[in-house]
């Protein structure tokens, strides 16, 4: 708006004034529906999506469903004990080790704790680094590296959970009470008391919580990582699929389902209990 239709806006009466304010909203409301409905007609031509493609494959797509892949292949239940317990061992052995890490290097990357704005700063360029490639590059990665395996699932999952895990302690090190950090501080304490004493009752709930939310995303993201080589149940449905096992691929798609449901409320749990 110019200058000039500002001046003019405010000589307006106060009804008058509401109404062109609400005009203008209203103007602005549109074009901005309008840019957004012809960004969604240009994506969709450029990706060739129509409603007549989507019904044209809706047969073929209920016919996969429920002849090749409905029901599961309960006789293969035993054969998938296995992977599915490699998916919770990764799983947790990359939380575990993953919330350790981040813990040291919260302490680094957090203003309130962190003994130099340097490392501090240098701490959270690593981290977010770390967070920003996803698991699945970081998965490719070290099979290259490593070879098929648990141990893939496990590192990738690892490296993940420090550049999450990292920034999510480091903002609830950032929102302590200070008053008691300054307290122990004006006795004299060392910077590792201050730590122990001031510091870690405070930030022990929240890393707790995070610890155990990033178990059920490590749960769901290790059948991502399994597909690539990272073993686990993911690798078990990748195989599935090659060799066109489409109900075994459905069984060990049911128990991805039932780990990360029972997962979720062991967690759950445990946070009421502990929290």
């Amino acid at each position: 708006m110019s200058r000039t239709e500002m001046t003019a806006n405010l000589k307006l009466p106060a009804a008058d004034r509401l109404l062109e304010l609400r005009r203008q909203k209203q103007r602005l409301n549109a074009s901005i529906l309008l840019v957004i409905g012809a960004i969604t007609v240009w994506s969709a031509v450029e990706t060739g999506f129509s409603v007549s493609a989507l019904v044209s494959g809706a047969g073929e797509i209920f016919r996969f469903i429920f002849i090749d892949f409905l029901p599961p292949d309960f006789t293969k239940f035993g054969k998938l004990i296995g992977p599915a317990l490699d998916t919770i061992y990764i799983s947790f052995v990359a939380m575990v080790v993953g919330a350790v890490l981040s813990m040291v290097l919260a302490f680094l990357a957090a203003a309130t704790t962190s003994p130099h704005p340097y490392l501090q700063v240098g701490v959270r360029a690593f981290c977010s680094v770390m967070r920003n490639i996803p698991t699945l590059i970081w998965g490719i990665l070290f099979v290259v590296a490593y070879g098929l395996g648990t141990l893939v699932g496990t590192l990738a999952l690892i490296v993940t959970s420090i550049g999450t895990l990292t920034r999510a302690y480091a903002e609830i090190l950032e929102e302590i009470d200070m008053g008691q950090v300054e307290a122990l501080r004006a006795t004299g304490a060392s910077y590792i008391q201050v730590l122990a004493q001031g510091v870690l009752p405070q930030f022990m709930p929240g890393f707790i919580g995070w610890s155990l939310y990033k178990l059920e995303l490590n749960v769901r993201a290790s059948t991502l990582i399994g597909m690539v080589g990272g073993g686990g149940l993911g690798f078990a449905i990748q195989k599935g699929l090659k060799l066109f096992q489409f109900k075994e691929v459905s069984l060990a798609i049911l128990m991805v389902m039932v780990l990360v449901l029972i997962t979720e409320w062991i967690t759950s749990k445990l946070r009421e209990r502990i929290i």
